[in-house]
């Protein structure tokens, strides 16, 4: 345990690695390296030139909902990405304001927005319609 006014260390890159691996898709091994190391909830890993990727945007572009909510309810900051696969409308359309060209964002890998939505399934649905629809009035 730290003591007040100890510095924290940085997290090793490998479990930082292994976390965001997991967090793919495993769920087990998730709340494992939670609790092992709870300030993962908050580690970024650059893949390499600007993808950046956390573990819940990782759960967010593969639509790993279980995971998500786990990590939002460990901590972990929500995001653009992470709100429409979550089906977080009202999240997505405060976020407009800011992003006025949604094509253009792009998260994890460069996977689009409109793609994290799908993956969100029928519990993001109302957020692929609004992201299509924003979509077509930028025509």
């Amino acid at each position: 345990m730290r003591t007040e006014g100890e510095k924290k260390q940085p997290i090793d890159q490998g479990l930082v690695r292994q976390f965001l691996i997991a967090a793919h898709g495993n769920f087990e091994e998730v709340q494992q390296l939670i609790e092992q190391e709870p300030d993962l909830v908050h580690a970024v890993m650059n893949w390499g030139g600007d993808d950046w990727e956390s573990g819940l945007g990782a759960a967010a572009h593969t639509g790993n909902r279980e995971i998500a909510e786990y990590l939002v309810g460990k901590g972990a900051r929500m995001d653009i990405f992470a709100a429409a696969m979550l089906g977080e409308l009202e999240i997505v359309q405060f976020m407009h304001k800011w992003y006025p060209d949604f094509s253009e964002l792009k998260g994890p890998h460069g996977i689009p927005l409109l793609r994290h939505a799908v993956a969100g399934g029928e519990q993001a649905q109302h957020v692929v319609d609004y992201l299509e629809m924003m979509k077509l009035e930028a025509v």
